[in-house]
């Protein structure tokens, strides 16, 4: 194997993202903006691995202010990996973690699962849905088309969406195969690149109207936390995850 069969595989994934799905990451961000225009949030909701993609769009330099990522460190891995898995699967969670979102009926929800069969990716969408909230999903259509939904109604995550945007990404995440199993997984760049995709395209509609977006800047700059905090105090009652 050469490390140069990654690079590729990986380059190759990013343009078929680029030719495919560029009409729905352009649609994805101009329901978001709307909501943005009225002062509201987009939500993100992601558990396993894919919570990275709500922390890559979360309190980020150059990314957006208005944006509430809805962590909860059970379905994550570093409060014990294999029972996070098993709490994604149980139906019920969903309709708990939701209600305890502070959101209004306009704001979009962005739920990200690769494989979205399991059941609390798609409670959230559902609960979303019936709250008249518009769902933006990333998910991987190949995988999940492939395998069976684990809740009731035998949904899959992409089938509940206003917006579906394909990361296409293989069935078991490894870009290569190997004697030994698929290694090499692209799920997170895959689904990162398009959340920043997402970001651009909305910064854009800002653009187009002579608006300044809400950006912040890096901590890690002179004046960045002076700019930061005259942005986000607005909304600092509102995203949990700011203190």
């Amino acid at each position: 194997m050469d490390d140069k069969d990654f690079t590729c595989k990986v380059t190759e994934l990013i343009t078929i993202i680029d030719v495919e799905e560029t009409k729905h990451i352009n649609r994805a961000a101009a329901i978001i903006y709307q909501a943005m225009r009225q002062k509201g949030l987009l939500h993100i909701f992601c558990t396993g691995h894919s919570h990275m993609i709500a922390e890559e769009m979360f309190y980020r330099a150059g990314g957006l202010v208005q944006v509430n990522p809805i962590l909860e460190p059970f379905l994550m891995q570093h409060e014990g990996a294999v029972r996070s898995t098993k709490f994604e699967r149980l139906p019920g969670i969903a309709k708990i973690i939701f209600d305890s979102v502070d959101k209004k009926p306009f704001e979009p929800f962005l739920i990200v699962s690769n494989s979205g069969i399991n059941a609390v990716p798609i409670e959230m969408a559902e609960c979303a849905r019936a709250n008249k909230n518009p769902v933006i999903v990333i998910t991987s259509k190949k995988v999940s088309e492939k395998l069976t939904s684990r809740v009731s109604s035998g949904k899959h995550l992409f089938e509940l969406a206003d917006v579906v945007i394909d990361n296409h990404v293989p069935v078991g995440d490894g870009i290569i195969v190997t004697q030994y199993g698929n290694i090499g997984a692209v799920s997170t760049i895959a689904s990162a690149y398009i959340a920043q995709r997402i970001v651009l395209a909305i910064i854009s509609h800002y653009e187009r109207d002579g608006i300044t977006p809400t950006i912040y800047k890096s901590a890690n700059v002179d004046g960045g936390d002076e700019h930061n905090k005259g942005l986000f105090d607005e909304y600092e009652k509102r995203i949990r995850s700011l203190y």
